[in-house]
């Protein structure tokens, strides 16, 4: 993989030409890529639109949750138009069947409305709810949102599961970096379908509950649903699925604004290889904290 790098210059302060180097990142995702990892990275400066960091961001890679987040902008959409009721109530899939992620399979109430899936989908990577809002909104009208999102390479292609037979898909998902950092941005500048939709979006996918990749390093609460004190911004989405680590978001400082995706399929063979596959995500987030605040 060749990484390539971008720059900026600051005129607010006076910086003059400072270069976005991610030196940290582009040494461990290098790393990654000499062990055989297939790894895709893409970062955008959102004031200027500029591409700062690249490096195969057009190749699709499985994606596992992050593909869900064009099902929770089309059940936004929904809501939105009035065709989706958010406080309808909806049950507990079978356990028997599912991927076991997210809180709801050991909650009490087996019924949820919408609205709350929708939440544990997002900010929680919760497999049940992601399951039943997918059901309830329909693949075909996801697979439309893809394409209306511009994002032609990318696809959700299934629900979770327990177990993957010959007959099922392979992966949850599939997607480019370049196409989820992009989708990010527009998130960010609120322009996913309307503003209200974009808005509704971003609240489901905050608080980050998955601290372990980016957010491992950008520091956030997963807890705290008020401003950090720091003048942070963090909004984000992370696929988890056996040799796959997918993180795609925003994050936004006092010095900068940045959409990212990174992706990496790798062989978990260990610990270990588990270990340094992390490693170049929270090398991304520092990179990402050095140049935002």
């Amino acid at each position: 993989m060749k990484v390539r790098h971008g720059t900026r210059r600051d005129a607010r302060r006076g910086r003059g030409r400072q270069t976005r180097t991610f030196r940290a990142t582009t040494r461990a995702l290098e790393e990654l890529s000499l062990a055989g990892a297939q790894v895709a990275v893409h970062v955008a400066e959102l004031d200027r639109g500029e591409v700062v960091l690249e490096g195969d961001d057009h190749v699709p890679l499985p994606v596992g949750g992050l593909g869900t987040v064009p099902l929770l902008v089309e059940a936004a959409a929904l809501i939105e138009d009035g065709a989706l009721d958010p406080l309808e109530l909806v049950d507990r899939p079978d356990g028997e069947t599912l991927a076991p992620a997210g809180p709801w399979r050991g909650m009490a109430a087996p019924t949820l409305p919408l609205i709350d899936l929708a939440l544990l989908a997002g900010a929680y990577g919760d497999s049940a709810a992601a399951n039943t809002l997918l059901e309830r909104v329909g693949h075909e009208a996801v697979t439309r949102r893809y394409v209306d999102l511009g994002m032609p390479r990318s696809a959700l292609l299934d629900g979770f599961r327990a177990e993957r037979g010959p007959d099922d898909a392979p992966y949850v998902a599939l997607g480019t970096a370049r196409e989820f950092a992009a989708l990010f941005a527009a998130l960010a500048a609120g322009e996913v379908v309307s503003t209200p939709v974009s808005e509704r979006v971003v609240g489901w996918l905050s608080p980050v509950g998955d601290v372990g990749l980016v957010g491992a390093t950008v520091g956030g609460d997963p807890f705290s649903h008020t401003p950090d004190g720091h003048g942070l911004v963090h909004f984000a989405k992370t696929g988890r699925e056996r040799g796959v680590r997918a993180d795609a978001g925003v994050v936004a400082g006092r010095r900068g604004a940045f959409a990212y995706a990174l992706i990496v399929a790798f062989d978990d063979l260990s610990l270990l290889h588990r270990h340094r596959a992390h490693a170049a995500f929270h090398a991304l987030g520092g990179d990402l904290l050095e140049y935002a605040t």
